[in-house]
This record gives C-alpha cells, sequence and structure tokens, in this order.
C-alpha cells in the first residue's frame, strides 16, 4: 500500500509530518500536492493549507483529512483553538475522506482528546500534532475494515483568526482571559492590549514547578 503525507512548508506540524512519515512504511511526505504526480492508495492532508481541486482528489482512493471538531459541527479555521476559548476541554478529532467541499466527507474515524485546562500554544500544538498522527495510525491498522459514515447534524463555521484576535481586554480579569492566553503564539500572534493609542504585546510561559520561582504561569511584558 503506497501513503502520500501532504502538509505544508514552513509551518509547525513538518517536524511531525516527518515523524509520521518515518512510522509508515512505504510512505513519502510532500509539501505540495502538485508535486504528486503518481496515483496514491492514501494521502494524508494534515495541515495543509492550499486549495485543491478534485481532479487531485480523484487519482488516489482515500484523500483523508483530520479536522479538530466533531464535524459537521465547527468546520472552517483554528477550531481547536476556538473550542479552547470557548472554555472547552474535550476536543473531538474527525478522520474523514475529502470531497470538493470544506471540511464535508464522510468520516471514518472519530477520537476525543482530553485537555486539562493548562496547556500553552506549544502544548496544544504538540497535543493536536500527536492526535493527528494517532489516527492516521489507527486509520491503517484498521484498513480496510471501517466503514465511512456521512456527516449528519447540524453544522456549524468558524472563521479565520488574525492576530487582531490576540487582544486583551483590559477592563477584565486575566482569568476570565485565560483561554485566550493560552492560545497565543508568542512569537507569530502575541497578546496584547492599547492604552491611550499605545501597543503593549504580552508574553505567557509556563514555569517548571522545579523552577526557584516557584509553580504557576509567568507573563513578560
Amino acid at each position: 500500500m503506497k501513503v502520500a503525507i501532504l502538509t505544508s512548508p514552513n509551518q509547525w506540524f513538518i517536524p511531525y509530518a516527518k515523524e509520521l512519515e518515518g512510522k509508515i512504511s512505504n510512505s513519502r511526505l510532500y509539501f505540495s500536492h502538485c508535486e504528486i504526480q503518481e496515483p496514491y492508495d492514501i494521502v494524508f492532508i494534515l495541515s495543509y493549507h492550499q486549495l485543491i481541486a478534485q481532479e487531485f482528489l480523484d487519482l488516489h482512493e482515500y484523500n483523508l483529512v483530520i479536522h479538530a471538531s466533531a464535524l459537521p459541527k465547527g468546520k472552517g479555521w483554528s477550531p481547536l483553538f476556538w473550542q479552547v476559548l470557548e472554555g472547552k476541554d474535550s476536543i473531538v478529532f474527525t478522520l474523514f475522506n475529502a470531497d470538493a467541499k470544506a471540511d464535508n466527507g464522510a468520516i471514518y474515524l472519530q477520537e476525543t482528546l482530553h485537555l486539562n485546562g493548562l496547556e500553552l500554544y506549544e502544548e496544544l500544538r504538540d497535543k493536536q500534532a500527536k492526535m493527528c498522527q494517532k489516527l492516521c495510525l489507527e486509520f491503517l491498522e484498521k484498513f480496510p475494515t471501517l466503514s465511512p459514515k456521512a456527516q449528519s447534524g447540524e453544522e456549524s463555521f468558524y472563521p479565520k483568526r488574525t492576530p487582531k484576535d490576540s487582544e486583551l481586554d483590559m477592563t477584565k480579569s486575566l482569568e476570565s482571559q485565560f483561554n485566550l492566553l493560552r492560545i497565543v503564539s508568542n512569537e507569530e500572534f502575541p497578546a496584547f492590549f492599547v492604552k491611550d493609542g499605545k501597543k503593549f504585546v504580552l508574553k505567557i510561559y509556563a514555569h517548571d514547578s522545579t523552577d526557584s520561582a516557584g509553580g504557576g504561569g509567568r507573563l513578560s511584558l
């Protein structure tokens, strides 16, 4: 069985994609679907940000995508982060076969990621990626006995997040905005607030419990 792994270049998921490639025999990692010139039995499309034409999908037996929501709820952008912002600590991940519409294909697997409520951006990304790896390997282990099911129920959509979404409200407590602080990236889209027309950036880190300063988190301004 030939397996392709497709992810976008220059982004956070690449180390995990390479790790997954090492766990799947007869697999190859690609950074653009245009590079894939031969048909594959399975193409895992993971954290990939280009539009893919139906002609490409038709070349392969399975084009599998993983989305961090209980589809058809939570279609769209950054579903994991939106749900963390909503205060959810159980996130359903869905592995489904891609079709021409976004987040719309038949479902093969769903598993729940349980969070402790304290994970920050990097740890959330790590848990997200490891769940994606797990679902890919589970699909291969159970293939071809899995039976797909059509998506059913009311669908909902998340919009694309922008750096503006990392803005803190100075009139609210840190406690009430902690989930927002969990999903900001200190380097790419850090938390910030504006006072008297001047922008201030905050970066958040988790202290090691063995640190001499004690446990808890640290904000730097």
